[in-house]
């Protein structure tokens, strides 16, 4: 499959929904993988399944708080110099890039790399939603090392990073990326072709097409939408949680991230209720009346009740009208190794978890 840029309006928009409020700005995304592909030609997209057993994979991402990148716009060519560093590293060229997470920017970022570098893409990512952190990753749960990895920034300097864990890993990318501004781009997860297929999450790029044109195309329910076009995919039935109005936000960007919550007293149906949302980047959980009713790794998603369009959580505004929308993750992020690493208590939050289904 090639991938132009018609195709990168609906993954950014759909990428969005999975996103659940982090992944960074899309739309800036878009435009730096639109003038890539502009300029470089078409993206081809390839299954996991697609790829040679030894084929060598690189994981490519913006890291850092939501809220200063959309402040300190990238010009395109950011996360090449990461990648080049990996590469330089082992003495061999990617074979392939491949998303570090289904959410916002970092899933059509990487298609700009992939374009300006002439290799494929693989439609595949880590998460299967977005998380904060590198050790987040479906890679990191069954057992690939994130290193050798390296971080660089708008100015071409590059640190690169190799590590006795995931955990460190992480640690230490966040520390180079508050030095070098709150925002930079990561290349790590290095795998061979059968690593890809033993750990990722498959078709997270294509499903975030057909969501994103599900929701451009609604007539009438966006939620009803998204639910036919995730009916097919190994994420499960999604479901309206709560609607209501935004009567308070609480965030600040603490240690790379941006953390707090958002307050919304019911409407309709919801009426006397008020639901709360917490979030670290991305949305970790939601409670109605102090009842957790989701979290991690389930998918919360705020959506503009009016227009269906999600928002991200550096755009949560007073008075917005909201739909909080929860969708079910697929089941290789619900095993007890990887509720380990972001299960709700990983995050503080206080509650086992209970699959939204349930």
């Amino acid at each position: 499959m090639k991938i132009g840029p018609a195709a990168l309006e609906d993954i950014a928009l759909g990428a969005t929904v999975l996103g659940t409020g982090g992944g960074g700005d899309p739309h800036v995304g878009k435009l730096v993988a639109r003038q890539a592909i502009e300029e470089c030609g078409h993206v081809k997209m390839l299954q996991p399944s697609e790829l040679d057993d030894d084929a060598f994979v690189l994981v490519s991402a913006q890291m850092g708080a939501p809220t200063v990148a959309v402040e300190k716009l990238p010009g395109g060519p950011e996360p090449i110099s990461s990648v080049e560093r990996v590469e330089a590293e082992f003495g061999r060229a990617a074979d392939a890039i491949m998303p570090m997470e289904c959410g916002g920017i970092n899933s059509t970022f990487p298609f700009a790399v992939a374009a300006r570098k002439g290799i494929p893409l693989v439609d595949a990512d880590g998460m299967g939603r977005a998380f904060p952190e590198l050790q987040h990753e479906t890679f990191n749960v069954y057992g690939v090392s994130g290193t050798p990895a390296a971080v660089s920034d708008e100015h071409g300097n590059t640190c690169l990073l190799d590590t006795n864990d995931n955990e460190q890993l992480e640690w230490l990318a966040r520390g180079v990326t508050i030095r070098m501004g709150g925002v930079a781009y990561v290349t790590d997860y290095p795998m061979s072709g059968t690593e890809v297929k033993e750990t990722a999450i498959p078709g997270t790029m294509t499903l975030a097409r057909s969501i994103g044109r599900a929701v451009q195309t609604a007539d009438g329910s966006t939620v009803a939408a998204i639910r036919e076009a995730t009916h097919d995919s190994i994420y499960g039935t999604p479901q309206s949680l709560f609607e209501g109005k935004i009567v308070d936000v609480k965030r600040r960007t603490e240690g790379g991230f941006v953390v707090g919550s958002v307050m919304v007293d019911g409407l309709d149906s919801d009426d006397d209720r008020t639901m709360e949302v917490k979030f670290q980047n991305e949305n970790l959980g939601a409670r109605i009346d102090d009842k957790w009713v989701a979290t991690v790794p389930d998918l919360i998603t705020i959506l503009d009740r009016e227009t269906g369009d999600p928002i991200r959580t550096e755009a949560l505004r007073y008075g917005g009208r909201v739909e909080v929308l929860g969708i079910p993750t697929p089941e290789i992020m619900r095993t007890d190794a990887a509720l380990g690493v972001w299960g709700p208590k990983t995050f503080g939050i206080d509650t086992q978890f209970v699959p939204l289904e349930q």
